[in-house]
């Protein structure tokens, strides 16, 4: 049967390709008593789901890329870990022999089990590793119960599956850049959550706040993906397919033909020089980086390190990370974000809080958490030695805060000068504008950074009180809101007027709609999503500064929804 559903559409592109279901439902375990004589068998059942998973997670680690993070390997390692231990490997068979019942409820049992205990650990960071518990638990049940849905190897997919799930936290997006999926598509989320972000960053189209989609779609359904649209179509007839196809193929020469202006120059009709800097997420990142020209790393987040991962990162494995980020940039600035976590993203064992926005997170986290911040800055300071890298600091809220920060920096030049390990003594440090606070009060604020980069995300967040991550309220997230609007102009204005450097490292960076009100506002520095990097080119080389001027102005004025988006418009023509 055909149908077609609509969502928020958070990445662009054209997919066309076989449904993929990934589950992280309960499963429903009957529980039924074999005989005497089957025991044998059920135990042999079980033993061979065991050895199935254990297959599953080394073919997964044999098709892990040579610069894969470590996180993932250590994700591996504890999987492998929880499947041997004895409470699932010999307790469970025990229980059929001695009970006789099936190697589902056996299991269920043993799990049962092995979760209440977790429950009752009080160490914060050790209880949470019950979530591992039950992926593994579920991997095992999928293969006695014959199901579909768990991640599946590399191998084991075409790269034309389209992934379809309730949900996907950034944690499992990350472990995504492994596979070769056309595109995905959820139940649950907003425009603007971190998912949609790293969603984005996978250059696939994407598809969020389906709301029914896992349930309606059947493993193998045929899907057509329009991420430009918020459009998915179940199981098209044949001359939709044919209308799909033909815009993939006209999508794919337009992207080929932005390709030529990779080594143009960014610069406006008038000559003014734009700089156009790339986000990343890993290292691995850098090669779509040279890809599309861009001309230093804005934004290097670097949260992906600590997650999917039992242990923290280690200062060698961060410094090994930061350093081939640097030497292949061959100079470049490098801006490296220092850990911003707390909000929808967590690390293991994290306290989230009630309100995790408003919380505990990003540079509130570092500070309160003085050790792990100091392994972090030493490696980046270690870093220095192989290339230009500069340290953003994010979601500074106050001077006392940006103070106390700065001093954890000078704790850190201590101890390397104390061991006698060489780093660059010039580093520039940058804050991130994100709060509104630090916005109208931003020149407290500038005489103590070197530079500064917006991220509007957070900034309209925080502006409009709304949590982007939901979905319910995202309807009502608005960069073209006036207070937003302002607030940009102003964070813009007053860094240019003191000679501080300013770029936008959010969303609004790398969406072509807003490159020339940006100019107009007086930006000269933008950083965004490689893929979107050679489009905003585009649209800069097509751009005259003295013509843009007036209607910037008057889109500053404006006070009706309506009427900014009519003079957006009319600025984009």
């Amino acid at each position: 049967m055909s149908f077609t559903m609509h969502g928020i559409g958070v990445s662009e592109g054209i997919a066309i390709g076989p449904v993929h279901l990934l589950s992280h439902d309960t499963l429903e375990v009957a529980h039924y008593t074999v005989r005497e004589h089957e025991v044998a068998d059920e135990i042999a059942r079980f033993a061979s789901a065991i050895k199935e998973v254990q297959a599953e997670l080394q073919t997964v680690r044999e098709n892990m890329a040579a610069d894969a993070p470590a996180e993932l390997s250590a994700f591996l390692d504890l999987h492998q870990m929880i499947l041997c231990d004895p409470i699932i490997s010999k307790d469970a068979p025990k229980r059929i022999e001695e009970q006789h019942c099936n190697a589902e409820w056996a299991l269920k049992q043993q799990l049962d089990e092995l979760l209440e205990r977790f429950n009752q650990i009080e160490d914060n960071y050790l209880r949470e590793r019950k979530a591992d518990v039950i992926q593994v638990g579920e991997r095992v049940l999928k293969s006695l119960l014959g199901h579909p849905g768990h991640m599946p190897s590399p191998t084991d997919l075409e790269q034309n599956n389209i992934l379809v799930a309730h949900d996907l936290s950034p944690a499992e997006l990350i472990l995504f850049k492994q596979h070769r999926f056309a595109a995905f598509i959820t139940d649950i989320g907003g425009l603007m959550s971190h998912s949609a972000i790293v969603a984005r960053s996978l250059n696939v189209p994407s598809i969020v706040a389906l709301h029914q989609a896992r349930q309606l779609m059947r493993e193998q359904d045929m899907l057509v993906v329009d991420g430009s649209q918020g459009v998915v179509i179940v199981n098209p007839d044949n001359q939709i397919l044919a209308e799909y196809k033909l815009r993939q193929n006209q999508r794919q020469l337009e992207q080929h033909k932005l390709k030529r202006l990779k080594l143009t120059r960014s610069t406006t009709l008038d000559g003014t020089a734009v700089e156009l800097q790339a986000n990343i997420e890993l290292p691995q990142d850098i090669d779509q980086v040279k890809e599309n020209g861009a001309m230093g790393i804005g934004l290097f987040r670097t949260e992906f390190l600590y997650m999917n991962r039992l242990d923290l990162p280690s200062e060698e494995e961060q410094l090994d990370a930061y350093r081939k980020v640097a030497q292949k940039m061959h100079g470049l600035p490098v801006t490296i974000r220092t850990l911003d976590l707390g909000a929808d993203k967590s690390m293991n064992g994290a306290e989230r809080g009630p309100n995790p926005a408003l919380g505990l997170r990003a540079i509130r986290l570092c500070l309160a958490e003085p050790y792990m911040f100091h392994t972090q800055l030493r490696a980046i300071f270690r870093a220095t030695n192989y290339g230009n890298i500069r340290i953003l600091i994010p979601m500074l809220s106050s001077v006392a805060e940006l103070n106390q920060t700065l001093q954890s920096i000078e704790l850190v030049k201590t101890s390397l000068d104390k061991d006698r390990i060489p780093y660059n003594h010039r580093i520039e440090i940058g804050g991130m504008i994100e709060i509104p606070a630090a916005a109208l009060a931003l020149t407290l604020f500038l005489k103590k950074l070197d530079f500064l980069s917006i991220g509007t995300n957070d900034l309209i967040q925080y502006t409009l009180a709304i949590d982007r991550a939901d979905d319910a309220v995202a309807h009502l997230y608005d960069p073209l809101h006036p207070a937003v609007l302002h607030l940009i102009a102003h964070t813009i204005s007053t860094a240019n007027k003191a000679g501080v450097p300013i770029a936008v490292c959010g969303e609004m960076a790398g969406d072509v709609s807003f490159t020339r009100l940006l100019l107009g506002l007086g930006l000269r520095q933008f950083s965004m999503h490689p893929a979107y990097l050679l489009s905003v080119k585009q649209q800069v080389l097509k751009t005259s500064l003295p013509d843009i001027t007036g209607l910037t102005q008057k889109i500053l004025k404006a006070d009706e929804p309506d009427k900014v988006r009519e003079l957006l418009f009319r600025l984009n023509s």
